[in-house]
């Protein structure tokens, strides 16, 4: 399986290009700086230099041609400011769905976060808020879409801690930690899950194996 993804050199993506790459498939990783292109060879995956801020519909579609599956991956980051959080979070989200599309590639995983469905609550960061609207807004325009097989995935608050490769993945999980380790194993997993399309599913540590997460949430 040839598999594109975005925010290439985020810490989520460098780990399932890792995992990706040692499954046997091929890989690329879009990146906004040419110096990232380093970290994606060592982690066995192409790198592809294309600022999704800037990059046309037409350009990032060239990109995709011959993929089978695309996953979203970037985000405007820490630092970043509520102007960014939609540009990259909302705007960047969409631009690759339609590039997807256009590409004809079906399969799409969009990585969201817990609560991009809800109002923040009052007292809620501003530029936090900001994110969770983009995210909420990304997820939306995503599962308008008739022309891609989408899943959704909505981890809890991230951690570096090692994986437990221990999950709880289902449309609704109550709030807890993940840890990238695992968020990019359920990825993994559910890029070989066609059955998953079409769902919206939240993911936080758990006592189940993420294989066996993900094969009972193809079956609900």
């Amino acid at each position: 399986m040839r598999i594109v993804i975005t925010g290439g050199h985020g810490q989520i993506a460098l780990r399932l290009e890792r995992l990706l790459a040692a499954r046997g498939d091929e890989v690329a990783g879009i990146i906004r700086r040419p110096e990232q292109a380093g970290d994606l060879l060592a982690a066995g995956a192409e790198p592809v230099v294309c600022d999704l801020e800037s990059a046309s519909v037409e350009d990032v579609t060239r990109h995709l041609e011959g993929a089978d599956a695309a996953v979203f991956a970037a985000g405007a980051g820490p630092g970043s400011g509520a102007e960014r959080k939609d540009t990259v979070d909302r705007g960047a989200a969409a631009l690759f769905a339609d590039a997807a599309e256009r590409a004809g590639v079906r399969r799409f995983l969009i990585v969201s976060s817990m609560g991009a469905s809800d109002s923040p609550p009052p007292g809620t960061d501003p530029v936090f808020a900001a994110y969770l609207r983009a995210k909420g807004a990304a997820d939306d325009d995503v599962r308008a879409r008739f022309g891609l097989d989408w899943t959704v995935l909505r981890p809890g608050r991230l951690t570096d801690d090692a994986g437990t490769g221990l999950v709880t993945l289902a449309e609704s999980t109550g709030r807890s930690d993940v840890t990238r380790d695992d968020v990019a194993a359920t990825l993994a997993a559910l890029l070989y899950a066609p059955a998953t399309a079409g769902r919206t599913l939240e993911l936080i540590g758990g006592d189940t194996p993420v294989a066996e997460a993900v094969e009972a949430a193809a079956r609900t």
